[in-house]
């Protein structure tokens, strides 16, 4: 049997040395390439074809979901694991929508991580039950439209009523609607606590 071949894609130098020489210890892995961007990631699969990619969420050029899509768009089959720092509802929502087939954060354990790729390779979907209950959370919640998304933004770095319009060429009036809008649909009651839930939950974040 052919080892499971994989692309690994991630800006942090230590990350991949230690997943290199993790999977370097077993004959049942085979590493083809490392990628330090996105672009590049997109580059390395059409070369390399792996079994399985191993893909972070942020980097730069270009971000990890941007990556899984362009990957998905050439090759539907392709088998996506995030391995990330982001935690947060938003964040695993925007990964697997994206058509990653696994989500696992960094603190993982190896034999977890090695588990994923097994899972993965055979065609099968990884969710840790926390992961799942990330999801379970975001698909619940009242979603924030592109807009709101946009004024939380600006809310959250500070800005007042008057400045979030003025940013965003819209009237005062309107921007207190969606502020009203957001604290109920992130059932909150000040702009502080807006921030803070936003930032938790990965709504703020921009890969």
């Amino acid at each position: 049997m052919d080892p499971i071949s994989i692309l690994i894609a991630d800006d942090h130098p230590l990350i991949l040395a230690g997943l290199s020489a993790l999977l370097g210890t077993l004959p049942e892995f085979r590493l083809v390439a490392q990628a330090g961007d996105g672009v590049q990631a997109v580059e390395l699969y059409r070369q390399h074809r792996p079994d399985v990619v191993i893909m972070d969420l942020s980097m730069p050029r270009l971000n990890g979901v941007g990556a899984i899509e362009q990957i998905r768009a050439e090759d539907a089959s392709a088998s996506i694991v995030i391995l990330t720092t982001y935690q947060g509802d938003e964040d695993v929502y925007r990964g697997l929508r994206a058509g990653a087939k696994a989500y696992l954060l960094k603190d993982a354990a190896s034999g977890q991580l090695l588990d994923c790729l097994r899972t993965v390779a055979s065609g099968q979907q990884y969710l840790p039950p926390e992961v799942a209950n990330k999801l379970a959370e975001r698909m619940a919640g009242s979603q924030l439209s592109r807009r709101e998304l946009d004024i939380l933004a600006h809310l959250a770095s500070g800005k007042s009523n008057k400045m979030i319009a003025r940013s965003a060429d819209i009237e005062v009036g309107t921007v207190k609607f969606h502020v009203n809008n957001i604290l109920a649909k992130l059932n909150v009651a000040s702009r502080t606590e807006a921030a803070t839930v936003a930032a938790r939950r990965g709504l703020l974040s921009v890969f």
